[in-house]
Formats: C-alpha cells, structure tokens, sequence
C-alpha cells in the first residue's frame, strides 16, 4: 500500500470526478490520502471532503501565498480545529520567496503560528518551501530550539543544506513528481542521503505529475510511479519503497489511523 501525504481534493480540478479519482487511487494501491489545507477560511469544505471518504484525511493550515489574507487566524484558532478526528496534520505553511504572493513578513508570522500550533497539537506541520533555503533552515532550527515539533518537508525541491538540517532537527522530506522529471538529477542525488526512516511520497495533485503523466493534470493514483523512480533512485524494490513510505507516513502523521 502506499499513502499519497499531500494532495488537494477541494480544488476545482477534481470537483466533477472526485469519486472516481478517490476510487482510481484505491485501484492504483493507494490506501489513504491526506486532502491539504491552504486557506483555513475554506477549512469546513476541505472537512466535508474528508468526512466523505474514510481513506481521507485533511490538515488545517494557510498557504504562504494567502498568509496575508489569514493574519487574523491565531494559533488558538489552529489548535482547536484541528481536533477533529480527520485532521492529522498542520498546515500547509511556509515560505515562498519564489513567487512572493504574500509579504514575507506576513508569511514568516503565518509559518511561526503553525510551528506553534504542531508544538502544541503534536501534529506534524507540512511545510512549503521555495527559494528560501537559508531562512527556512534559520527557523526551523531556532524554533526547535524552544521545543521540538514533528514536521516534514512537503514537495521537496530545494538544496541539500535544507534537506539535511530537516533530517537533523527530527523532519521527513516528502518527494513529488518532481523527482521523475529528467532535469531533476540533483534532486534524485539529494534522495539518496536522506534516511530511509526519513523519506515520504505525494503527489501535490492537481500540480507537478510524474513522468509519464507530466503536463496533465495529477492525481493520487500517480504516487505510485513517483514511488517507484524513489525506489530505483535508492536501490529498493518497489515493494518495499511502498512498506517505507508508508511506515514512515503513520509514524509522522501518528493521528491517522490504520485503515
């Protein structure tokens, strides 16, 4: 079985089919799907999402490109509604100095509050990362200095300096479909240094589609070919790449249950 940790349900792509894509998902071997948040103002139908399907989970959180907009969101406000029993993770937050949609100041305060709100839920904060290595790295690692937090690198494509400081402060790195593009050489040699206790898959659908779907629109069924060029890029079956991931995905999201 494998689990797709990340993908967007709630987003126009998938509102006409969403039955079939969560069954085309079971087919493909994926097992369980977490639906992410990106706009707590929009939480009650990420939640409705998941309340439908029993496969699927959701996290509650602010997307660094809306962290303007979700000021006004405490991390009072995070703690209490991610008590829902379909809620397993924080986020996502981050930093995205790539496009630059929010302030950066707005988007610094916004990933603080959810570093908060993981602290003190014990839910891992999914984090979004882009053209912001250095300062990412300098969070994270004073923030954990004031109390540890579970927490996994989503959609990992930056350097290895981040990848490696996330492992050492106690993250996951989450690899997409990113990691089958022929240009992504770098990215594939990055994977083969991070821990295999340490390593996840998703799919970031609608966005970033493996080879051989790359330009289409993504899905959950396509973990599975992200998963297997991870499990060749480290030298595994693809049986056991999907026994890793998967352990490793109930060991960080520790609220999902088994199903």
């Amino acid at each position: 079985m494998l689990i797709d940790t990340h993908c967007h349900l709630d987003f126009p792509d998938f509102e006409a089919e969403r039955d079939a894509i969560v069954a085309r998902a079971r087919e493909a071997g994926v097992g369980q799907m977490i639906t992410i948040s990106t706009r707590v103002k929009r939480f009650e139908t990420i939640l409705a999402i998941a309340e439908a399907y029993p496969n699927v989970f959701c996290s509650v959180g602010t997307h660094p490109h809306n962290a303007d907009e979700e000021l006004d969101i405490t991390t009072e406000d995070l703690v209490r509604l991610s008590a829902h029993p379909k809620v397993v993770a924080i986020g996502e937050a981050g930093l995205d100095y790539f496009y630059d949609n929010a302030p950066r100041e707005a988007q610094v305060e916004g990933l603080r509050r959810h570093i908060a709100a993981a602290r003190e839920t014990g839910l891992p904060l999914v984090i979004h990362s882009r053209s912001a290595d250095e300062d990412m790295a300098a969070i994270l690692t004073e923030e954990t200095g004031k109390g540890a937090f579970p927490f996994l690198l989503h959609c990992f494509s930056s350097g290895p300096e981040l990848a490696r400081v996330g492992v050492e402060l106690g993250g996951y790195v989450s690899f997409s479909g990113i990691l089958t593009f022929p240009k992504s050489e770098e990215l594939r040699e990055i994977a083969k240094t991070v821990p295999h206790d340490r390593m996840i898959v998703e799919t970031d659908a609608p966005y970033l589609a493996p080879k051989p779907f790359r330009g289409k629109r993504n899905e959950p069924a396509y973990v599975a070919h992200t998963a297997a060029v991870l499990a060749e890029t480290i030298g595994v079956t693809t049986e056991e790449i999907a026994r890793i991931t998967t352990e490793n995905a109930f060991r960080v999201f520790s609220k999902m249950p088994r199903l």
